[in-house]
Order: C-alpha cells, then structure tokens, then sequence
C-alpha cells in the first residue's frame, strides 16, 4: 500500500517536472538587451533570480519582488520593470521559482529581499499564477501587486495596499474573473484595467494560447505599468 502511494507520487512529481519544461515562454531578446544595455540600470543574473537595480544608487528604500508567469523566463519581465528602477530608484527581485512554477515555490521572501538587504520596504508581486504565489506572500510584504491576476486566498481584512493591473482584452484572467475575485481584496485596493492590454502584455514573451489580441504597443504599455508602480511606491514610502 505504501509503497503504492509513493510511486503514485514519484509519477506526479515526474509528471510535474515534465510539464514544467514543455512549452516554455522564452523572453524575447530584443527587450531582454534593452535592459541589458540600459545606463541607468545594473543587472545581476543568479540561479534563483534576476537582479535589478539603479546604476547610481548603492542603497534602495523600496524593493520588489515579482514572481512569473507558469513557464515564462524571468527575463521576460525586466523590461516591464525597468521604469521603477531607473525612475523610482527601486530595487526588483524577478524570481526564478522552481520548475517554472511560483505556485509550487516554497521559499520565502527573504530569499530574495536578502539581493538588497539594505532596502526598507519590499512590495511582492507577480504576472498570472505568480500573482497568486504573491497573494500567498503578501503577509511577509508591505504591499501587493498584481498583473493579470487575482488571489485564492481572501485577503479582504488586510491593510495592505494593494494594485491590481488587468487588460481589457486578456484571454486568461479576463475582465470577468478578475471581478469576481475582486471581493478577497480589500476594498481600498486600487484596480485599473489597461485598455488594449492581453494577458502576455505583462511581459515580452509572445503571443500566448487562450489570450486575447492586444492592441496597445508596447511603449505604452511600459509607461503605464510604470506609472502605477511608481504610485503605489510612492504610497509605501509614505506609510
């Protein structure tokens, strides 16, 4: 019987490990060196996670940690991110989780904040499934974003800011999904849906199976995440 239960397990893992490495969603390179080349911005690229921070600032007073999307690089992501570091003087953690899957990912923040331990306040965050290991972490973090994404775990009660960033013509977690989950948020929570915006507008990864077909380009897309990522810093700082 044991011995059952543990081979049905070993197969599910295997089955896991497999899955994780199918279809994976590669960052496009042209993005990718845009950050790579960015003289505002210092990358550092370890096993567990890609590092941004500002060129000129030796300390940051505010951080991010922002887990991917299931199966997407963390480097599809950077661009995205790069405005807060370059015109927020944050620091952004992008994870690497295990398998390609932030939702299977046991550590804790702090094996990640620990990139820029002289930060004072850290925001998790994360794209897709990666928003909802981020809701799983908002407890260890000062605020929570969310980009195409919404929690499975009620968060109603908390005092947390929170920015929820959905696009209007996501396929994945669409405008719908997004509202009904909107109740385990709590109510100062401030949700902007992009006009124009898919689901794999969040990052640069190519068009994804199920989304929907944006049509906002992709500087604006950047000004607009920046935008909002710089408020709610903003409203960190300032607590």
């Amino acid at each position: 019987m044991l011995a059952g239960v543990l081979a049905l397990c070993v197969l599910a893992v295997l089955t896991l490990a497999i899955w994780a490495k199918s279809g994976v969603m590669h960052a496009e390179a042209g993005a990718w060196e845009s950050v790579l080349t960015d003289p505002t911005i210092t990358v550092e690229e370890h096993a567990d996670a890609v590092v941004l921070r500002p060129a000129e600032e030796t300390r940051t007073s505010i951080g991010l940690v922002f887990y991917p999307g299931a199966k997407v690089d963390a480097e599809a992501y950077a661009r995205r991110l790069s405005g807060i570091v370059a015109e927020g003087s944050a620091a952004v953690v992008i994870v690497r989780p295990w398998l390609r899957l932030a939702i299977v990912d046991p550590r804790g923040l702090s094996t990640f904040t620990d990139y820029s331990p002289g930060t004072e306040s850290w925001m998790v965050g994360g794209h897709s499934m990666g928003g909802v290991r981020a809701c799983s972490a908002a407890d260890e973090a000062d605020a929570l974003v969310l980009f195409g994404s919404y929690c499975a775990a009620d968060l109603s009660g908390d005092q947390l800011p929170v920015l929820s960033l959905s696009g209007s013509e996501d396929g994945l977690s669409t405008p719908q999904k997004v509202a009904d989950a909107r109740e385990k948020l709590p109510a100062s929570a401030t949700m902007i849906e992009i006009q124009g915006a898919s689901h794999s507008s969040f990052g640069d990864y190519g068009a994804q199976k199920g989304d929907g077909s944006p049509h906002i380009d992709d500087e604006q897309m950047n000004s607009t995440v920046t935008a909002e990522l710089l408020d709610v810093a903003e409203r960190v700082r300032s607590e």
